[in-house]
């Protein structure tokens, strides 16, 4: 700014109303001003500018897994689009489905003085924000709930479209179902089991656990174990893949099987309804659970005072022919 003033002939007030679109100034000075700013290439540092004024600047945090999946990737552009809305811009980090680059993410974000936080969590202990919360920072969490702090969640119904997807298939017949999928101390892996374990045992059927291959974290580990499943003496007859990583795993097995195989995922995703076999899934809205997150966020930064919020969004199963294959011999 010191320089601007000197090229344009005016004083650091002067500078600082221009730049800061204050009235007072003479059209022509101002004129003057920005001509400075354009040759000089002054940009003002909106992060010292919002310090200086005690607001913290115009950013948000956004912590996800990863990315490069669809799903993550759906979230992280609805947060985006409505942060622009607000005048705001996201800083995102992923966290690799690991606790300590989660926490560390978090820090780097923090120290950088974001107005608030999205979070899709790693860990499952979530205490070391309880300070940061108590001192007023927004923290939003989504996909999984918050442990050992208080704050607003948005999460999807697992439990309800894992039960449907898993009767869907109990309907056609199947009663050898595999599940396939990441660890079950994910939080949404675990509550679609738990999903499943739900249907079979309304129905009275008894879950043979050896058909649960849950452990992989990517559709390489995925295919393996379904393989692994198929191979057995008396393979499953349908599948339940608890992501939509896992479909795309399972899918890669199942090509080519005979007698086909039924599958049913959970996510969609690219090109499902577009195979020979088109995947029948367990649909819910990624975006949606962006959009509605960062609404939750930008309404506390508000001043919305009103007691955490949790909001489950829907899930609907979506038939489209591979969940539909009949079961074939003897269960």
């Amino acid at each position: 700014m010191v320089d601007v003033a000197e090229v344009a002939g005016v004083s650091l007030k002067t500078v600082s109303r221009v730049v800061n679109e204050e009235r007072g100034v003479r059209a022509e000075t101002a004129d003057r001003v920005r001509e400075a700013v354009s040759v000089l290439g002054y940009r003002a540092n909106d992060t010292a500018r919002n310090l200086r004024r005690g607001r913290r600047p115009a950013t948000i945090g956004l912590v996800i897994e990863d990315i490069r999946n669809p799903f993550y990737a759906s979230i992280a552009r609805a947060v985006e689009e409505l942060a622009r809305m607000q005048g705001h811009v996201v800083v995102i980090a992923n966290s690799d489905e690991d606790p300590d680059a989660e926490r560390k993410s978090v820090a780097t974000l923090l120290e950088r003085q974001v107005s608030g936080l999205l979070l899709v969590p790693a860990g499952r202990d979530h205490h070391y924000l309880v300070d940061e919360v108590r001192r007023g920072t927004s923290v939003v969490f989504m996909d999984r709930p918050a442990r050992g702090v208080r704050a607003d969640e948005v999460l999807i119904d697992n439990v309800g479209g894992a039960r449907r997807a898993t009767k869907h298939l109990l309907e056609h017949g199947h009663r050898r179902i595999g599940v396939v999928g990441d660890p079950p101390t994910v939080y949404t892996v675990g509550e679609r089991v738990r999903g499943f374990r739900q249907a079979m045992e309304s129905e009275d059927f008894t879950v043979d656990e050896s058909l649960l291959r849950l452990g992989g974290r990517d559709a390489a580990q995925a295919e393996t174990a379904t393989c692994d499943l198929l191979s057995l003496d008396r393979p499953p007859t349908a599948i339940l893949a608890t992501n939509n990583r896992a479909s795309l795993g399972a899918l890669r097995a199942l090509r080519g099987r005979q007698p086909h195989v039924a599958l049913v995922g959970f996510d969609d995703f690219e090109l499902a309804d577009m195979l020979p076999v088109p995947v029948t899934v367990v649909k819910h809205d990624p975006a949606e659970m962006g959009r509605t997150g960062a609404r939750l966020l930008f309404a506390r930064l508000s001043g919305d005072e009103r007691p955490p919020q949790r909001i489950v969004l829907p899930t609907q199963l979506e038939p489209r022919g591979s969940g539909e294959i009949a079961a074939d011999g003897e269960q």
